[in-house]
């Protein structure tokens, strides 16, 4: 299989070829604060099935060994790669591909630093639009 994606902006573009080790939701303090976001979704993959097909991200050591990519243009957070903990493995933010919804998100990982309200998120009231 096939996956492509990309920032916000478009100056950054990816390709991903084969099937990925795992898809989770990260709840780690890093990723939120990387991302601004209660909760993370990614995607690893062999290092060697990413391809860049548009302009480079940039690399940023977010913590210890942790180093993040992200396109310098627009900000958004493509990648994770951590050597000493992922070995092999790129993280790929999954709502960054164009087409999300061919990955689901099979497990959570890091909730022992998850935000309390986020264990009931969703019992909240949903709304197509914005009300």
């Amino acid at each position: 299989m096939a996956y492509e994606g990309g920032c916000h902006c478009g100056a950054v573009r990816y390709r991903l070829e084969g099937e990925p080790a795992y898809v989770a939701l990260c709840h780690c303090s890093d990723c939120r604060r990387s991302a601004g976001a209660p909760v993370v979704a990614w995607a690893a993959f062999r290092e060697e099935a990413l391809r860049m097909t548009k302009g480079e991200p940039r690399t940023r050591n977010s913590s210890g060994t942790a180093m993040r990519g992200f396109c310098a243009e627009c900000g958004s957070g493509l990648f994770y790669r951590n050597a000493e903990i992922l070995p092999g493995l790129v993280d790929v933010q999954s709502a960054t591909l164009d087409e999300p919804d061919r990955l689901p998100p099979g497990i959570h990982v890091q909730t022992a630093e998850r935000i309390a309200w986020m264990e009931k998120a969703h019992e909240l009231p949903a709304f197509e639009r914005y009300p």
